[in-house]
């Protein structure tokens, strides 16, 4: 492995590790706040944190393509996959929204190949459908699927969402930086989210306990902020499929925080279920692209 390619997986996992603990804070700041307000409210806090770092670097404008292409980042990950998870985790547990990210490595994996004309081997696609597999069961057996709920509809979006929002958000990080296009994806998406953040709060005046406030400021300052200048910089080092497979290891965080912060439980069995995750995404990320 050259020193580039661990430098951008080195990056990608100190993003999982960020968006690890994003569905528990979720699920704690949804208790209280409207699911609305939690979704939105969360991008008008980090985009006032981007524009400040935008204006104090004086970071060059995006050009021509490059807004649309900001819109498509904005509205995966800015908009898509924060609203539809807050509303998806008012019913479900935070276990079994661990289901999102099982599902979120193939899904960026395939509009990698997609959007950025990456082109793996048979046996990336064959480790990444057998992590996928792992990743799922792995999260039923923690959090217990339950039947089909309209929840399910809305953690499947997100995941279309997210997938989307990685791979263009990637292939932008190598034109503006970084950390660059998710403070320009951010600012983008500000006037819409603050109308969101603006409507929630009347509808349903936000009232919170200290502990479900701070769980929202880490929401807003690094899930939706600073974990995605590690990720995008992993991503933008790539290659985007490679990368993008360290989060198989994401729901054997999330659900050993549901434990620890949560109190929900944790056996053996997720214990060996997490053990096959991580090596099934070990074995994708060895793998080599054509």
């Amino acid at each position: 492995m050259t020193r580039s390619a661990a430098s951008g997986l080195l990056w990608g996992a100190l993003g999982v590790l960020a968006f690890s603990f994003t569905v528990i804070f979720t699920r704690i700041a949804v208790a209280s706040l409207s699911p609305l307000f939690v979704g939105s409210g969360r991008a008008v806090v980090a985009a006032a944190l981007a524009a400040l770092a935008l204006a104090e670097t004086r970071s060059r404008l995006p050009r021509g393509g490059q807004w649309m292409r900001l819109v498509v980042v904005a509205g995966g990950v800015v908009a898509g996959f924060p609203l539809l998870t807050s509303y998806a985790l008012t019913v479900a547990p935070a276990s079994h929204g661990a289901v999102v990210i099982a599902l979120l490595p193939a899904a960026t994996a395939v509009a990698a190949v997609l959007r950025a004309g990456e082109r793996p081997g048979w046996r990336f696609w064959l480790l990444t459908a057998a992590g996928a597999v792992a990743a799922t069961v792995f999260a039923v057996i923690g959090g217990g699927w339950g039947g089909f709920h309209w929840s399910d509809l809305l953690l499947l979006g997100a995941v279309v969402a997210a997938a989307i929002g990685y791979a263009e958000g990637a292939l932008l990080a190598r034109e503006l930086g970084s950390w660059q296009t998710i403070s320009w994806a951010l600012v983008v998406a500000a006037p819409v989210m603050v109308a969101l953040t603006a409507a929630a709060a009347v509808a349903d005046p936000p009232a919170a306990t200290p502990g479900q406030w701070a769980a929202f400021g880490y929401l807003a300052v690094v899930s939706m902020f600073l974990g995605f200048f590690a990720w995008y910089r992993g991503l933008s080092i790539g290659p985007i499929t490679r990368v993008s497979q360290l989060q198989l290891v994401q729901p054997v965080l999330s659900i050993v925080w549901a434990a620890l912060i949560l109190g929900e439980p944790l056996t053996w069995a997720t214990v060996l279920g997490g053990a096959a995750v991580i090596l099934c995404a070990a074995g994708a990320v060895r793998s080599r692209t054509r």
